[in-house]
């Protein structure tokens, strides 16, 4: 059987913490700036972790991941 391919959209987007944990980061934060308060924008800048529900498609795709 061949292996897995890696999907290279996903690798750039995601990487894998030292636990294992997949981290990401945030959506909202390519334009229109004067529409969010100085807070929102402030925590925009902070990756977060993948939700349970996502967790197990997305580990398959990002599988040799380091």
């Amino acid at each position: 059987m061949a292996k897995m391919k890696t999907h290279k959209g996903s690798a750039k987007r995601f990487k894998k913490t030292g636990t294992g944990k997949v981290k990401r980061g945030r959506a909202y934060t390519s334009h229109l700036f004067a529409n969010k308060t100085t807070k929102a924008k402030r925590h925009l800048r902070k990756a977060s972790l993948v939700s349970s529900g996502d967790y197990k498609r997305i580990r398959e795709m990002i599988t040799y991941l380091k």
